[in-house]
């Protein structure tokens, strides 16, 4: 449904916030998901999530937003929307004799099996399972 809209689902939280539960429903689309898009997208969910009843009859508060500019990757079109730009790679521990736990590059592919950052004009394989989180780098 929201694809047929323009938008990507990236992910869905149910917490308590300030003494109520909500339903947070994260979206992406290309060029960036405005206020706009939040109430567009929220319109769009509101009646389908009444008759689905996801929570089993408890109140909640549905919010829209966008990911956010420093969200962690969760899925593979994460990866592949960032190819070309720049990343940090938190680890488990440090590697190839690397004294740190981050790594910052630039994506060039993220497989099966690994992760490849460019750092310095060197490639770098990482295994998936030696990152703890990656996520877009943002310089302040």
């Amino acid at each position: 449904m929201l694809g047929k809209l323009g938008y990507e689902l990236v992910d869905i939280e149910y917490k308590t916030l300030y003494g109520e539960k909500h339903m947070i429903i994260y979206v992406a689309k290309d060029g960036g998901v405005s206020l706009d898009d939040c109430e567009t997208v929220s319109n769009a969910l509101d009646g389908p999530l009444d008759a689905l009843d996801p929570t089993s009859g408890a109140p909640y508060c549905l919010d829209v937003s966008s990911p956010g500019l420093d969200r962690p990757f969760k899925t593979q079109r994460d990866f592949e929307r960032n190819y070309g730009e720049a990343v940090e790679v938190k680890l488990y521990a440090p590697i190839d004799g690397c004294k740190d736990k981050l790594l910052v590059g630039t994506l060039v592919e993220r497989n099966a099996d690994c992760i490849v950052l460019s750092v310095d004009g060197e490639e770098k394989r990482i295994n998936n399972s030696a990152a703890a989180l990656v996520r877009p780098h943002v310089e302040f």
